[in-house]
């Protein structure tokens, strides 16, 4: 691909405002690790629903879309629309609960939550669990989209895209801490969605595709348009629509759409000014998230079946790349080869972004596990704010390479996507509930994860040993039901948390009382709880509100889809629906404050 003075101009450019940004806030973020993970606790609820649409905006995502719509259609992206449930729940309910811990990562909720050792080894395990394995899994993730990316515009060797993609993100992410990572998410995600807009508008410029009129009417396309699958093919209605809506949302834990909150959603919660901006901030990351960012990327992968119709094309056109690389979601990057000398520029850049900013956030966020979980919790509890620091920064490099070594290994962005989901299986109901239910205890927290991991484990060697032969809807109920099963019978056979514990918790926290009748009634009893300690329940409203915000979202999303489809009726019915659902909205949002 050819890169005009003007494509260099652009991206040299992007790189160094973005570099400056990024290292601006760096006397600042040496202060304290509060300052360096939090921005301390004072960024407003725009800044931190910003980041949190930036981060979610990786250079994967596209490609993942991509390889959804060539092989599902459209229809196939309820495996992560249905995540919107998940995170109207935190808005609404959780979110005001995590900025009232006061806590500076969300793994201090188990010391927090639950009593004894096991308590303590929950946090250390999670710490490097999900600060280390699970995070370098996703930010590898993160980073195979570079190398197909790089491969199919550059060329690039995969070892070259990956030093030259990670070395400004790791310079300004280990220098300037979170308050780096969110002026350069603001920054990068506008850039980032020129570029996608201006993508869609360059495909549908295309002769071969022909406007609106032309992709929607050819032969390709036809079949892949609905919004949901065929009713009457189960084949397709249950692992497209009816799993992700009756038993993922909830059941799953997956970075940025964990049931409950947590991880990076959790980091800009607690980082927010007060509880009303974590509110916002988790609303606005919603709403841009799943209403207003999926159509750019759909129309480009709907024109790649036009111009690539099958995988053999793609390979054809771009022999260099390795096999074990070639899938559907090359589509993405194979269109961007095809955009004209001076848009390329800006691809890049926008695509760079979207790269930075979720590899940025990922690296800040899996360091704070590692600073504050492990090293100041278990290893020097005593350290200086500038040894804490210090650490931070050099679990921030040692973070990158592992995640640049694992994306070498994986093969496309949808593979990895289900890999993930079934690892999280089963966990996502107890997250849910431990606010709320006081006997849920540490020994349930680590039935539940080793024994998703362990379900995941089973079923990818199943799979490539050749002894199971399970569609992957069917591998998730299996590993959802049995992880659920087992951590219920775990937090049933085994004691709960110390009362004095789930005391302090309580007044702490104010959850809804609905259970934890036992721990309030004796509380009440010895005097340890009064009747100002009780909170007032709003759980009715709460719940009105997801619901609301869910119809809110998904109402414009189809809307903005009939309007392309020129599907006229369907679209003013959905305009309609939109602004009487948020209308609505916020009218029940104001009997919460």
């Amino acid at each position: 691909m050819h890169l005009t003075t003007l494509d260099w101009t652009l991206i040299i450019a992007y790189f160094v405002i973005t570099l400056w940004i990024g290292l601006r806030g760096s006397s600042k973020s040496g202060e304290s690790t509060n300052e360096y993970f939090l921005s301390g606790r004072s960024m407003p609820w725009w800044l931190l629903g910003v980041s949190l649409v930036a981060t979610t905006f990786s250079c994967d995502t596209p490609n993942l879309v991509t390889d959804i719509v060539r092989n599902d259609g459209v229809a196939g992206n309820w495996a992560w629309w249905a995540f919107l449930l998940t995170g109207m729940l935190t808005v609404f309910v959780y979110a005001q609960l995590w900025r009232r811990s006061g806590l500076m990562t969300d793994l201090g909720f188990y010391e927090l939550r639950y009593s004894g050792k096991e308590a303590a080894f929950l946090r250390m395990f999670r710490a490097l669990y999900l600060g280390v394995f699970f995070n370098v899994m996703i930010m590898a993730t993160v980073s195979l989209a570079a190398i197909k990316i790089g491969r199919v515009m550059f060329d690039a060797e995969p070892i070259t895209t990956l030093v030259f993609s990670a070395i400004i993100t790791v310079a300004y992410s280990t220098v300037g801490g979170f308050r780096a990572v969110l002026l350069t998410d603001f920054v990068q995600f506008f850039i980032a969605m020129l570029g996608s807009v201006w993508a869609a508008v360059e495909v549908l410029g295309m002769p071969e595709v022909g406007g609106m009129a032309g992709l929607f009417s050819h032969p390709n396309v036809v079949n892949k348009l609905s919004l949901v699958p065929d009713f009457n093919d189960t084949n397709k209605l249950i692992p497209l629509l009816i799993m992700p809506l009756a038993v993922q949302w909830w059941s799953v834990w997956y970075p940025g759409a964990e049931p409950g909150g947590g991880g990076y959603v959790a980091q800009r919660m607690l980082a927010a000014k007060d509880e009303k901006n974590a509110i916002g901030a988790t609303l606005l990351f919603n709403i841009a998230h799943y209403a207003f960012r999926p159509w750019p990327w759909i129309i480009v992968a709907l024109g790649s079946l036009i111009i690539y119709p099958e995988l053999a094309d793609i390979q054809r056109a771009f022999p260099n790349v390795e096999q074990n690389k070639i899938g559907n979601d090359l589509g993405y990057p194979a269109m961007m080869t095809l955009m004209p000398a001076g848009l390329v520029g800006l691809i890049v850049a926008s695509l760079a972004s979207a790269y930075m900013s979720t590899i940025s956030t990922h690296l800040n966020w899996g360091s704070s596990y590692v600073v504050n979980d492990f090293y100041l919790r278990f290893i020097n509890p005593n350290a200086s704010d500038k040894q804490s620091v210090n650490v931070g920064r050099l679990s921030t490099v040692i973070l990158m390479v592992l995640a640049s070594i694992v994306a070498l290994a994986l093969e496309s962005a949808k593979s990895s996507f289900d890999i993930l989901l079934q690892i999280g299986a089963g966990t996502g109901l107890l997250f849910i509930l431990r606010w709320f239910w006081w006997r849920i205890n540490a020994w349930s927290e680590l039935t539940a994860m080793v024994v998703s991991f362990v379900m995941a484990v089973f079923f990818f060697v199943g799979k490539k040993a050749g002894f199971l032969h399970l569609e992957g809807w069917q591998e998730l109920l299996i590993g959802v039901g049995v992880t659920t099963a087992s951590w219920l019978a775990a937090t049933l056979l085994t004691k709960p948390s110390d009362h004095a514990t789930l005391i302090s918790f309580f007044k702490l926290i104010r959850p809804h009382a609905y259970g934890w009748q036992p721990v309030l009634e004796r509380g009440m009893r010895e005097g340890s709880l009064t009747e100002n300690d009780l909170p007032r329940g709003k759980m009715t409203t709460q719940l009105l509100c997801m619901f609301l915000g869910c119809v809110t979202v998904y109402a414009a999303l189809f809307c903005m889809g009939f309007f392309m489809y020129g599907q006229t009726l369907n679209a003013a019915i959905g305009l309609v629906v939109t602004a009487v659902s948020g209308w609505l909205l916020f009218k029940n949002w104001e009997r919460l404050e």
